[in-house]
């Protein structure tokens, strides 16, 4: 059987059809698809995956930079976004303090040497 034709229904089916005291090996060769398959379905069907998909490959994630199918962004997504706004608050921040920096610095005045005095005001009354 190919592999398109093996539906969600007929591998439901073929499961149900798997009850004690059936030959599986007869199953598999009247259905057409090998015995361990048949145990793979089985096992996917206990494990709780309705569309009993094969093993393998996993599915296509959806690009990086892309939501989901209903528009909104995954929670890796929503925590990126996140974080990209806390470092451009922080930025905001340090060019704040960056620019203060330079006025303060500015405002110094010079002192005339090694050991000179610090240029503040004196307190002379």
């Amino acid at each position: 059987m190919k592999r398109n034709e093996l539906t969600v229904e007929f591998k439901r089916m073929a499961v149900a059809r798997m009850l004690p005291g059936v030959k599986i090996s007869a199953l598999a060769r009247e259905l057409g698809v090998c015995r361990q398959r048949l145990y793979e379905w089985r096992d996917a069907m206990r494990a709780g995956d309705e569309l009993l998909r094969r093993p393998g490959r996993p599915r296509r994630l959806p690009a990086a930079g892309a939501a989901t199918p209903a528009g909104k962004p995954t929670g890796a997504q929503r925590r990126v976004a996140e974080l990209e706004r806390k470092i451009g608050q922080q930025q905001l921040e340090l060019d704040f303090f960056r620019q203060a920096l330079r006025q303060v610095e500015g405002l110094r005045q010079p002192s005339e040497g090694r050991g000179a005095t610090a240029s503040t005001l004196t307190s002379k009354r």
